[in-house]
């Protein structure tokens, strides 16, 4: 008989406790639980980062690593070009040609866009900005894309009849190939020019091959469905979503012959776009949704960064101070149908009273930790310069800021505090100044005067985004511009995708989260985002979309609380950033 060690090459190994890691089918005895364990593969779909702009009817290309999405339609047919890098979306260039219902092809550096409602036009995407190429000789929409930015693959598709029309891209112009057997349109495909697959469409589950010249019938699918999308190749390919009697969430796997049915999206939806390979790709965006999945055949079992409920504040509040982490987390003054000085402390799940600021203010900014605070700035019947400092129970006096202002951003400590922005009553605020625990001192003044910024980070490495130039009263225009500190000087970093005011920050320079705030519109709303200390990308957006609220904590472990949705509101919610976990299964004779 064939022992483990024949075929494996190694003795199975004991272990007190799991270990974090090992291969696939790899067996171990687990000494302290007495079982023999292995790690297993599993397939499933996991939340990702949802879309900048929710869209349906659009196109994707490249990997779930580096995806593309662009077109598509919101109230109006979208020039949007948005990349993925694996955790969350980011603007790319726009395409030259708003429009929905086209295909695509390619990768995230090298993407064509081809065809779409009312025009035959093709596009070229360098990574950074899109480019003319050469038109498609029939005009249509709902057609499906394979191949690559200089070899594509379009085929079927609607003008004014279902297609079966095919057309083969060389880098400059596209030419006929062979026709599809079965004229539809709002069908699926992946694959490459010369090993193409077209798959389901409007009232049909046919499969069809196509070999650089011709197509031949392959394995129909289990669901007959239209407007879905796909990924992989001609032998190694997924269906998923789409639409049947109602949105669809299914899946199917491809072998190059046969469908087999697999473990259904998350969210069913139709009109969506797909990218990547049979075991790792994405679904974004839909028919009602801007919503990312991921889909895994991995032996690691993933867990969704998301946003869950805390513990509810004890009062409801706007404009209030923040510091501290997400199990030690602090929150002071604020306006509550007028200015409050109450203070409370959240240990992860529950709020406490603590002891009050001396002044009652709100508009202002906070630093530091749940047990060495920094409150500084506000209005308290006017802008104010008093800085208080925390123990942990009382405040006591600091020194005051040299300029009076409020609605300021705040980073650092009690000990080496950051103030910036704001609004003196009069003018929005440049100027920066630096805490060493008794003493405001001047910093280098921002690149852009604006209020209503969120901040985070540390004295020498402290990050400003978001906020507004306007002046004091409303109509305020919204920014995206992102500024970092060195400790003397600040220079322009990544652009928010979503200008906002009035949000809130938590993190590092380098990791840092963004999240609530205010649009230009006026919309309250809850769209989160990640900074790596050169671009943001989109995150799991807050149950409760709001503004003027409290932040602290991590990128990856961060709390909201407070704030104003459409009333003041005392709801608190917790980040958690994605995990993964190996899929470690107890072998059983049973």
């Amino acid at each position: 008989m064939t022992t483990y060690k024949e075929i494996f090459g190694k003795y199975v190994k004991n272990y007190s406790s799991d270990p974090s890691s090992d291969a696939e089918g790899q067996i171990w005895y687990n000494t302290t639980s007495g079982t023999f364990k292995s790690v297993l593969a599993s397939a499933a779909w996991s939340s990702g980062a949802p879309l900048v702009t929710a869209r349906y009817n659009l196109a994707g290309a490249g990997t779930q690593t580096a995806g593309l999405g662009f077109g598509g339609y919101t109230t109006s047919p979208s020039n949007a070009t948005e990349e993925y890098n694996g955790s969350g979306w980011s603007n790319g260039g726009n395409l030259t040609t708003a429009r929905s219902d086209l295909a695509g092809a390619g990768t995230q550096t090298a993407g064509l866009a081809f065809a779409g409602f009312g025009t035959n036009v093709t596009e070229e995407y360098g990574g950074t900005s899109w480019t003319a190429g050469g038109n498609m000789n029939t005009t249509r929409y709902n057609l499906a894309g394979a191949g690559t930015q200089t070899a594509g693959l379009g085929f079927g598709g609607y003008n004014t009849a279902a297609s079966n029309a095919t057309e083969e891209y060389d880098g400059s112009a596209w030419t006929a190939g062979g026709n599809l057997t079965t004229a539809r349109s709002s069908l699926a495909g992946c694959g490459l020019q010369t090993a193409g697959l077209a798959f389901a469409g409007f009232g049909t589950n046919v499969t069809e091959e196509y070999d650089g010249s011709a197509w031949t019938a392959g394995g129909n699918m289990n669901t007959t469905r239209y407007s879905l999308a796909g990924a992989g190749t001609q032998t190694s390919a997924l269906g998923f979503g789409g639409y049947i009697t109602a949105n669809s969430s299914a899946t199917e796997s491809y072998n190059g012959t046969s469908w087999t049915t697999t473990t259904p999206m998350t969210t069913a939806r139709s009109s969506l776009g797909g990218a990547g390979t049979q075991t790792a790709a994405i679904g974004f965006g839909g028919f009602g949704t801007g919503v990312t999945e991921e889909w895994n055949v991995s032996s690691s079992i993933i867990t969704a960064a998301a946003w869950a409920a805390g513990g509810n504040m004890n009062t409801a509040r706007e404009s209030l101070g923040s510091a501290g982490t997400q199990t030690a987390g602090l929150g002071f003054g604020g306006y509550s149908g007028g200015g409050v000085n109450n203070t409370e402390n959240y240990n992860g799940s529950t709020w406490t009273a603590s002891g009050n600021l001396t002044t009652t203010r709100y508009g202002l900014k906070g630093a530091g930790t749940q047990t060495a605070g920094l409150g500084f700035g506000g209005y308290a019947g006017g802008n104010s310069s008093a800085t208080e400092e925390y123990n942990g129970s009382t405040w006591g006096p600091g020194g005051n800021l040299s300029t009076a202002r409020r609605y300021l951003a705040g980073a650092g400590t009690q000990t080496a505090g950051l103030g910036f922005g704001g609004w003196d009553g009069t003018s929005n605020l440049s100027s920066t100044e630096e805490y060493d625990g008794s003493t405001w001192s001047p910093g280098g003044n921002m690149g852009t005067a604006r209020k209503d910024l969120a901040g985070c980070g540390t004295q020498t490495a402290g990050l400003g985004f978001g906020g507004t130039a306007s002046p004091g009263s409303p109509p305020f225009t919204t920014l995206t511009a992102t500024e970092e500190y060195d400790g003397s000087t600040w220079t322009a970093g990544g652009s928010l995708n979503n200008a906002r005011r009035i949000l809130a920050g938590a993190g590092t320079q380098t990791s840092a989260l963004g999240f609530g705030g205010k649009t230009t519109a006026g919309s309250n709303i809850g769209i989160t985002e990640q900074y790596d200390g050169t671009s943001w990308i989109s995150a799991p957006s807050l149950a409760t979309g709001r503004s003027n609220l409290g932040g602290a904590g991590t990128q990856t472990s961060a709390l909201a609380f407070g704030g104003v949705s459409t009333i003041l509101t005392n709801l608190t919610e917790e980040f958690t950033g994605e995990t993964s976990v190996e899929n470690v299964k107890t072998i059983t004779t049973s």
